[in-house]
């Protein structure tokens, strides 16, 4: 996918590529500093890197759950990060309109796992020439997959990858099936979405849990059997995070992670 990304460095590097970011835009100041660090990180490993934030949360589990700063003013922030440090961003769409708005401020369309089947998105998404990422319901198994990845070559773009997310595990977990990642791998290149598998959804409280001690040990194993890229949601403060801060990674954390999985990478081509 990232082939087809014209303001993305070090595409020659072979190394992965990472898509991070905060789970959604929190305002222009924390989108910029997250975006500058993680840049002076993956230029000093040679990693393509993809700017992450949600414009808008529409999947929450209470309707009192903070969804967005605002639709527009998230985006132009979006795309103020990527032309400030001419990089490529992404965020999640969750409607057939959200397609042709977001994609005149990014570069990258996500469809959330919950979303994945709905063919109108996947082919409005497609329609608007981006590069299309698709996550892998919790619901779907790996082979599955292949005709989500169809909907967008089907409508004309071949700019397509699948997130792997994990897949429910009983109620409150999810588990990720590392044998899925050189299966999905046949049908387009493979992320994996490691801060959201180790989320624990549908609590009691109505508020998802998250195990961030294993984001290493869930990293290493999908750069080891193969993935393509991979994608972290990290802030300076997870426990004040706006969303999802359960599950996210410290971003003074990041680069000791990522110098890991570089030489992990390294070590299997």
């Amino acid at each position: 996918m990232i082939q087809y990304l014209d303001n993305i460095q070090h595409k020659d590097s072979k190394n992965f590529f990472l898509i991070a970011g905060p789970c959604i835009i929190e305002g222009e100041d924390m989108a910029l500093r997250i975006a500058e660090k993680v840049i002076n990180i993956t230029d000093k490993y040679n990693i393509p890197y993809i700017f992450k934030g949600s414009f808008k949360k529409a999947n929450r589990s209470r309707v009192d759950s903070f969804t967005s700063i605002g639709e527009e003013k998230s985006l132009e922030i979006l795309k103020k990060v990527g032309e400030t440090f001419n990089i490529p961003t992404t965020t999640d769409i969750h409607e057939n309109d959200h397609a042709a708005l977001a994609a005149q401020y990014v570069d990258v369309l996500q469809i959330p796992a919950f979303l994945v089947r709905q063919t109108d998105l996947l082919v409005a998404a497609a329609e608007t020439g981006k590069c299309v990422t698709l996550k892998k319901g919790q619901f779907l198994s790996p082979e599955s997959m292949k005709f989500a990845v169809q909907k967008i070559t089907d409508s004309n773009n071949q700019k397509v990858a699948i997130i792997e997310r994990g897949n429910s595990f009983g109620y409150t977990d999810l588990i990720v099936d590392y044998r899925g990642i050189p299966t999905m791998r046949e049908y387009a290149p493979v992320i994996l979405d490691v801060t959201h598998s180790l989320q624990q959804p549908n609590q009691s409280s109505g508020v998802t849990g998250g195990r961030p001690d294993l984001i290493e040990t869930v990293a290493k194993a999908g750069i080891a059997v193969g993935a393509d890229g991979i994608f972290i949601e990290t802030h300076p403060t997870p426990e004040t995070a706006l969303s999802d801060g359960a599950n996210m990674l410290r971003l003074d954390l990041l680069e000791d992670l990522l110098k890991k999985l570089t030489r992990i990478r390294e070590s299997i081509l």
